[in-house]
């Protein structure tokens, strides 16, 4: 039975740092090998993700600017690795949003507030790739690692046309009725192993676009 497995990186992301994953290239490749079953035959493994912001923005307090810088390095690598595509959104930057709610009782400064970064695009191509294996049967499954219900029209039209799509449960993660009402079977896969001293060091090869570098505004 060939099989296709799509991955939602901010979902998977989410999961495996919080159970404190180095998330790399490698670690991606094991757990999307870990998703398919003996009986199965994988086709390709397609990685929704988007690449660092870069930019220059405005502090909320100061006014001062300050630089994101990120590197798409680890993204290449991925896409280089054996079966594997990626299909790249676009980070964009939507301002700030308070740390800690309510924000009262002190003089608010610019440690007070966090980026906000929006995943654009991702939804729409992982939609796009399920619409297409629906249409042209390269597959018999579609499995699918996300936690987003935006992905429930795609299942649906999955299904209608004949393949099944498993739905993969990361461990610690409770997934949506309405994910396991569109899903035809919901499979539990466990964290492939990782040696002691990668566990030891949460710290992502994957840049996060929250390090800052402070400018003086001109």
């Amino acid at each position: 039975m060939k099989v296709a497995v799509l991955i939602d990186g901010g979902h998977l992301r989410v999961q495996a740092r919080m159970a404190n994953h180095r998330y790399d290239p490698d670690f991606i490749e094991k757990v999307a090998h870990t998703c398919v079953e003996e009986k199965e035959t994988l086709l390709r493994v397609l990685y929704y993700d988007c690449p660092p912001f870069n930019g220059e923005v405005k502090l909320p307090v100061s006014g001062e600017t300050t630089t994101f810088k990120g590197s798409d390095k680890w993204l290449r690598e991925l896409a280089a690795k054996d079966l594997f595509a990626v299909r790249r959104g676009v980070l964009k930057f939507r301002g700030y949003k308070p740390k800690k709610i309510p924000v009262v009782g002190k003089e608010l400064t610019d440690d007070d507030f966090a980026p906000d970064f929006e995943q654009k695009g991702v939804d729409m191509r992982i939609g796009l790739d399920m619409a297409n294996f629906a249409a042209d049967r390269t597959v018999d499954r579609i499995i699918l690692v996300t936690g987003d219900t935006d992905c429930v029209p795609a299942m649906k039209n999955c299904r209608i046309r004949g393949l099944q799509v498993i739905l993969a449960a990361l461990p610690g993660h409770t997934a949506a009725q309405e994910l396991l009402w569109h899903s035809d079977i919901h499979r539990t896969v466990n964290w492939p192993s990782q040696p002691d001293a990668a566990k030891a060091t949460p710290a992502s090869s994957v840049p996060a676009p929250r390090k800052l570098t402070w400018q003086r505004a001109k």
